[in-house]
């Protein structure tokens, strides 16, 4: 791997890697997402469900666990996140579903993922992976170095016209900024990387990056993109607040019951989370 991409994950929080999955690597991964769609688990959700906006989501299904731990264990991805971030051991946490469809996807809301679930350190990466050629405009956004600024409290994603609809509450953590809101007023407010991409293609981002997806139009009208999640030695639990307006549990949603006894500060380990190096 060239030092330039490290580097630039380092200071970034995000890369583009061309061409990084073969045709058959691609179509192991659209079979398997397609059996994602099709058999959707309990963390599955329709954001913005009953308007023209809505976006099908679906996070660490249990029902496809083996089948995609299989998957991930099967592809180079584990090496490239050991490369990437100079990291002796490589975990597999879970998968992430989108669906944008018929022209109508919205916007996926500006958020960090450190905001839902219990994230901290270096060595935490996304892969995103789409399977159609997006063009820029229909990309995944990231503010440029925002995984090392301040952790904000999440949105709902309950109301498309409040962006910023604080999930936790409180003062435990800052609300989000309006980042749409301010482009509009000055397109040049916040550094924003974004790529267009092609089949084959990976955007690696770490989830403490505050981002959010593009949505799609009339002239690109779907979007299926799969997105599996690592983290490596220097991973470490760091609970959400404990007082959660919305009684969401310091250990997020996701393997709640699994992260019970970790305590703030500790490594983020734990069986269920197979080990890829």
């Amino acid at each position: 791997m060239q030092a330039s991409l490290r580097k630039a994950f380092r200071e970034d929080g995000a890369v583009l890697i061309k061409g990084f999955l073969n045709p058959q690597q691609l179509s192991q991964c659209r079979e398997a997402y397609d059996w994602a769609v099709d058999n959707h688990g309990p963390n599955a959700f329709r954001m913005f469900n009953d308007t023209e906006q809505q976006a099908h989501v679906d996070n660490a299904n249990p029902v496809a666990k083996a089948r995609l731990e299989a998957l991930v264990a099967a592809l180079p991805l584990g090496c490239l996140f050991a490369d990437l971030w100079g990291s002796e051991n490589v975990w597999y946490f879970a998968e992430e579903v989108f669906l944008k469809a018929g022209g109508h996807g919205s916007r996926t809301l500006w958020h960090q993922d450190t905001s839902y679930l219990p994230w901290a350190g270096e060595h935490w990466g996304n892969a995103w992976i789409s399977f159609e050629s997006v063009p820029k405009r229909n990309a995944l956004e990231i503010v440029r170095g925002s995984h090392r600024g301040p952790r904000y409290d999440g949105t709902t994603f309950r109301d498309p016209n409040d962006p910023t609809q604080p999930l936790h509450g409180g003062d435990a953590l800052p609300r989000l900024p309006d980042i749409e809101a301010r482009r509009k007023l000055d397109p040049d407010a916040y550094d924003i990387l974004s790529w267009a991409t092609e089949p084959g293609d990976i955007v690696v981002l770490h989830p403490g990056s505050l981002h959010g997806g593009a949505p799609v139009d009339a002239a690109f009208p779907d979007r299926h993109t799969f997105v599996f999640r690592f983290f490596g030695d220097d991973a470490t639990f760091s609970p959400l607040p404990a007082d959660s307006a919305s009684g969401y549990p310091p250990q997020g949603s996701l393997f709640a019951n699994e992260l019970a006894g970790l305590k703030a500060g500790e490594p983020f380990r734990h069986p269920t989370f197979r080990r890829l190096i």
